[in-house]
């Protein structure tokens, strides 16, 4: 990995203007323009989001150096990877709770921006507890090996959103209206206020942006240490995933070999942070991964992977891809047996 970068506070600030300028330009369009995204414009969203972080790129490389560069570059290939993950779960979730396609642009909008805020969060906590303690790239290596078993072990599994205890909270507790009401938060009903289906949906997003940050905040980590540079590419990575959604929403049941692709790339950069915590406090014989070694490894994974999943899919067209699973699914039909048990006992 490249030395400590020399980040001034005006480039911070900079950087995140222009993030939060475009985070509001998106808003906006979402909140006053609801509508249903068709493939034209998504795909203009997208070429100008990969050109706006391959510019960003090219800027840094020249600033700062082809080391910094190439690390921003395979930490912008990574996030990208995992993010098309995320776009399968969000599918899962728009289908669970029957979002509207007109309101699908603002759910989107503010999920990123959730996820933009809880992976601030731990890039400043990952970056603290790297430069205090270097062990935590061996947990993290360690983390992202487990994740990477847990997710080839399920990969052919969905998340449970119903049983997530955050949104059964939720749906306990608030008062939730039966429609979305023009795709408000909250809504008045009766004289009373209410939140509508799309608060709830909001907060089935926020849980799952926060699993999705605890693997790829160590997992971008295994490229750089650089906290700029983890937190550009995990910002470039989310911005460009709402207009991503909609280009390849199509796609996605096709590529049925994804998670085990990632599966493998979480359990490489694993192995990586732990050969560079064994080279810094073990010995320094121990390799190291060079970071364009990765670049090579990750790139190749996902060829294969999107290759033979059209393929697969090309010959058999009844598969369908999954996002993986962390945890096996419980079954709704055994829950519904179960609560079917407990109402005869309660009644005998």
């Amino acid at each position: 990995m490249s030395a400590e970068l020399d980040i001034s506070l005006l480039t911070w600030a900079a950087t995140i203007g222009f993030i939060v300028l475009l985070l509001t330009v998106d808003l906006v369009v979402a909140a006053k323009r609801p509508h249903h995204v068709g493939l034209r414009e998504a795909a203009a969203w997208s070429v100008f989001y990969v050109a706006v972080a391959v510019g960003f790129g090219v800027w840094f490389t020249l600033q700062h150096g082809s080391g910094p560069g190439t690390e921003y570059f395979v930490g912008y290939l990574v996030e990208k990877s995992l993010s098309v993950d995320n776009l399968f779960v969000f599918v899962i979730i728009m289908t669970t709770f029957a979002v509207p396609d007109a309101h699908r642009h603002k759910v989107l909008t503010f999920g990123i921006v959730l996820a933009l805020i809880m992976r601030a969060a731990f890039i400043a906590l990952g970056a603290t507890l790297l430069s205090l303690f270097s062990f935590v790239f061996l947990l993290f290596g360690l983390l992202l090996i487990y994740t990477a078993v847990q997710l080839y072990r399920h990969r052919d599994e969905e998340p449970d959103i119903e049983d997530n205890v955050v949104v059964k909270t939720s749906r306990r507790v608030l008062p939730v209206t039966d429609d979305y009401s023009e795709g408000d938060l909250v809504t008045k009903d009766h004289g009373k206020r209410r939140v509508t289906p799309l608060f709830v949906v909001l907060i089935a997003i926020g849980t799952i942006d926060l699993l999705f940050a605890l693997d790829s905040i160590p997992a971008v980590f295994g490229i750089t240490a650089q906290p700029y540079i983890v937190f550009c590419v995990n910002a470039f990575a989310l911005l460009g995933l709402r207009a991503l959604f909609f280009l390849v929403q199509g796609l996605l049941d096709r590529l049925v070999y994804l998670s085990a692709g990632l599966a493998l790339i979480l359990a490489f950069i694993g192995v990586k942070l732990i050969l560079q915590w064994a080279h810094e406090d073990v010995s320094k014989s121990v390799p190291e991964i060079p970071t364009l070694a990765s670049l090579v490894v990750i790139a190749l994974v996902l060829l294969v992977v999107t290759v033979a999943s059209l393929v697969k899919t090309r010959r058999d067209p009844s598969v369908k891809a999954r996002p993986g699973s962390l945890r096996t699914r419980r079954n709704p039909a055994g829950r519904k047996d179960e609560q079917r048990s407990r109402a005869a006992g309660r009644d005998s």
